[in-house]
This record gives C-alpha cells, sequence and structure tokens, in this order.
C-alpha cells in the first residue's frame, strides 16, 4: 500500500510558476512510476506528466516544454515544476503512482493560473 501526500498549487498569474510535490509513504520500493493528471470542472482527467523509477519522463503535448517532472533520489517524492503557465492549465492536480499494476492516488491540489 502506497499513501501519496501532495502540497503545492494554488494561484499564479498567466505566465507564472509554480511546483507541486508529492511524497509516497508506505511501499515505496514498490513503485513503478510516479507521475501527475489533472481533471478541471466537467473535463475528463488527463495525464500530464509522468517519470518512472529509472528516470524516463514523458509529457503530455500541451505541456512539453513548460513542465518538468522530477523525481528525488530515494524515489519516494515527485516534484512537478510548472512554467509559463497559461489560463487553460488550470485544473485540480492528481499525484499518481503505480505500484506493479495497481494506481494509487493523492488527494489533488487545486492549481489556478489568473489572466
Amino acid at each position: 500500500q502506497v499513501q501519496l501526500v501532495e502540497s503545492g498549487g494554488g494561484l499564479v498569474q498567466t505566465g507564472g510558476s509554480l511546483r507541486l510535490s508529492c511524497a509516497a509513504i508506505g511501499s515505496t520500493f514498490s513503485i513503478n512510476r510516479m507521475g501527475y493528471y489533472r481533471q478541471a470542472p466537467g473535463k475528463q482527467r488527463d495525464l500530464v506528466a509522468v517519470i518512472t523509477n529509472g528516470g524516463t519522463t514523458s509529457y503530455a503535448d500541451f505541456v512539453k516544454g513548460r513542465f518538468t517532472i522530477s523525481m528525488n533520489n530515494a524515489r519516494n517524492t515527485v516534484y512537478l515544476q510548472m512554467s509559463s503557465l497559461k489560463s487553460e492549465d488550470t485544473a485540480v492536480y492528481y499525484c499518481n503512482a503505480f505500484v506493479g499494476g495497481d494506481p494509487f492516488w493523492g488527494q489533488g491540489t487545486q492549481v489556478t493560473v489568473s489572466s
């Protein structure tokens, strides 16, 4: 079992930056990959970025070049550095971890980008 504790998020102006953090607690040695998804009101939850325990990263096209995902050396905390934020980035951001084939989710953190 893995528990994910998220921090960061908040209100920022267009063009600004924010950093999200997600700490995994529990059987972290079993985590295959971690990442972030986001969900705007009335829309589906979309993948934003993922990083494997080997350090391979993948990004959604709509954040490429603006967001960077990274992981600490202990491979139990993931960070999402968000830059050049746009109003369409406004959403609840959810941390995700896969343990084997089982997904675990954080509580979500609101990111609001004001124009």
